[in-house]
């Protein structure tokens, strides 16, 4: 089995049953980040890059699966740690070129409104959140 075979087995039963916050399945959110890279590590990183934050998966279960380094590191740095703060999460992202890359896709996928189906002052907040995040990250490259 190729690894992208294996990222897209572990992406599908690690959010099998999650819903996003528009109601539609989470899963079509890693598979459109994969899609917006060509590279195989991206596509990787791409479509597991909330496996370990949103699922049972550890880095044990990556380094298992035959993933390398580069692609284990880039997930967990695109993994927020309990009890640290967005801003340090961000800071640590941006010293990853590949998780960097991931996230600004991440961001710009998560600030796709037209997939809510109403918009409310806390998704108001995100956005805010989420624009400054980008800009930061744009601005690091």
């Amino acid at each position: 089995m190729s690894n992208i075979d294996k990222a897209l087995e572990i992406s599908c039963k690690t959010h099998s049953g999650q819903i996003d916050k528009g109601g539609e399945p989470y899963i079509l959110h890693p598979l459109r980040l994969m899609l917006k890279f060509q590279d195989e590590e991206s596509r990787i990183v791409a479509v597991l890059h909330d496996a370990i934050e949103d699922g049972e998966i550890t880095t044990q279960h990556l380094e298992q699966a035959g993933f390398s380094e580069k692609i284990i590191l880039a997930i967990e740095c695109l993994t927020k740690k309990t009890g640290e703060s967005y801003d340090d999460f961000l800071s640590r992202i941006i010293d990853n070129d590949l998780a960097r890359r991931i996230k600004i896709e991440d961001i710009k996928d998560n600030l796709d409104i037209t997939r809510l189906k109403t918009i409310d002052n806390k998704d108001l907040d995100r956005i805010k959140k989420y624009h400054n995040a980008l800009a930061r990250l744009q601005k690091s490259t």
